[in-house]
């Protein structure tokens, strides 16, 4: 599996892909949980910020969440998202 090459509009940085989930995300209007398959690091434009996406096993997004780099993005993941190491690659 590869990265699309935007998300969302933004540039894929970095991406990570698992076959058994990252985690699972609950929705809030009380559907079953989402797994996430997919991380990338995206970023707007010429913005300084860098978003991580959390997408489902289609590329879809599920989450997002602000940064200040691609490093503190890649290492900062919330424990939700541990079952399995995430291998980041560059695009």
């Amino acid at each position: 599996m590869t990265a699309p090459t935007h998300l969302d509009g933004a540039r894929v940085l970095a991406w990570a892909w698992s076959d058994l989930p990252f985690g699972h995300v609950t929705a809030d209007t009380g559907a079953a949980p989402v797994a996430i398959h997919g991380l990338a690091v995206c970023r707007y434009g010429d913005e300084a910020q860098v978003y991580r996406f959390s997408c489902d096993e289609h590329w879809d997004t599920v989450q997002d969440e602000v940064y200040a780099s691609v490093d503190e993005a890649r290492g900062q993941l919330p424990a939700q998202y541990r079952a399995v190491t995430a291998a980041w690659r560059p695009v």
